[in-house]
């Protein structure tokens, strides 16, 4: 098969097309045709050398793929409601950017009524992400209100749709005045221009003083003192990313009188079972959204897989709204 291999760490043009043996899918899992490869940000760091396989994972980069399933488990795939020929996204720990692609099957999901295979292939990485942190780790209620800190991004125009779908109020920092009216228009009901407004001053008088119930964070650095400040007790911080850095200083006298919650994770080296309850969870509670038109991908750009470096220089540029996908011929 053909893959995106990553033949030295280093800038964009390391990204070069080469050939691998094809990957036969063990117990549990399914082996798909891919027709589009999601880009996302933990690509370009695995590419530089600052994001580690996980033990067991495939170094060929790629987190989330769409397409068709060619063969797998038969009882895996029965318990799950699939068959060969199925169209399917997956979430992967690895191996996204080739022809062939190994997932487990509960990391799998149909492709939703109505979606191409690009669409489907820019969901899984940050539907996961944003299912698992801001709904089971910060557990936001209808009613609430959600800041999101970098609403353009592939996580941040998720999160926008989904938080507001559910029922919550959302505020989105962007870094242009363009972005932050894309922010609006995905359905934030309000939006921050970082460069040059006080996020935690606009979202403390949206909130009319009481501050924001859950922020999600792909920042950290010096934005953690600030997010403190804007927290409503009881509020509750979730950290995805250190983008700003991993060191913070804040007053934790802050935490203790408001209650706060400050916590994070990390996607990738969790298990199966656990990625897979979280598909279960999107399956239920997102996927009838996404089939009905509630909420939708958005696509950037799409570049042919050959073009990878391409898709990584507009990643690292930070000029787009929305996800990047990569296409199989």
């Amino acid at each position: 098969m053909k893959a995106v291999e990553i033949s030295a760490y280093g800038k964009p043009e390391v990204l070069r097309l080469g050939e691998r043996p094809a990957p036969e899918p063990g117990t549990g899992e399914l082996l798909i045709r891919v027709r589009a490869s999601g880009v996302n940000r933990p690509d370009v760091l695995q590419r530089t050398g600052n994001y580690p396989v996980p033990p067991g994972a495939s170094d060929i980069p790629g987190l989330e793929v769409a397409g068709e399933i060619l063969s797998g488990d038969a009882q895996a795939l029965a318990a799950a409601g699939f068959k060969v020929g199925d169209r399917v996204c997956a979430l992967v720990a690895g191996g996204g950017y080739a022809e062939l692609c190994v997932a487990p099957v509960g990391q799998c999901l149909p492709v939703p009524k109505g979606l191409s295979d690009i669409e489907a292939a820019s969901l899984p990485e940050t539907y996961f992400t944003v299912w698992s942190n801001v709904f089971d780790r910060a557990k936001l209620q209808p009613g609430e209100t959600l800041l999101i800190q970098g609403g353009t991004s592939g996580i941040g125009v998720t999160a926008i749709q989904m938080a507001k779908a559910l029922g919550a109020r959302v505020i989105a920092t962007a870094g242009s005045d363009e972005k932050c009216q894309a922010c609006i228009q995905l359905g934030a009901d309000h939006a921050i221009n970082y460069r040059t407004q006080d996020f935690a001053a606009e979202a403390k008088k949206f909130s009319g003083g009481a501050g924001v119930e859950v922020i999600l964070d792909m920042v950290a650095g010096a934005y953690v003192a600030r997010e403190i400040e804007c927290l409503a007790e009881e509020g509750r911080l979730v950290i995805i990313a250190v983008q700003g850095g991993v060191k913070s200083e804040f007053n934790a006298g802050l935490v203790l009188r408001k209650r706060l919650a400050i916590t994070g994770s990390t996607l990738r080296p969790r298990p199966v079972q656990f990625k897979s309850a979280i598909a279960r969870a999107l399956k239920e509670n997102v996927w009838p959204l996404l089939e009905r038109g509630a909420i939708k991908p958005v696509i950037h750009s799409v570049f042919p897989a050959a073009q990878a470096a391409r898709a990584h220089e507009l990643m690292e540029s930070n000029q787009h709204i929305g996800k990047i996908v990569l296409t199989w011929t």
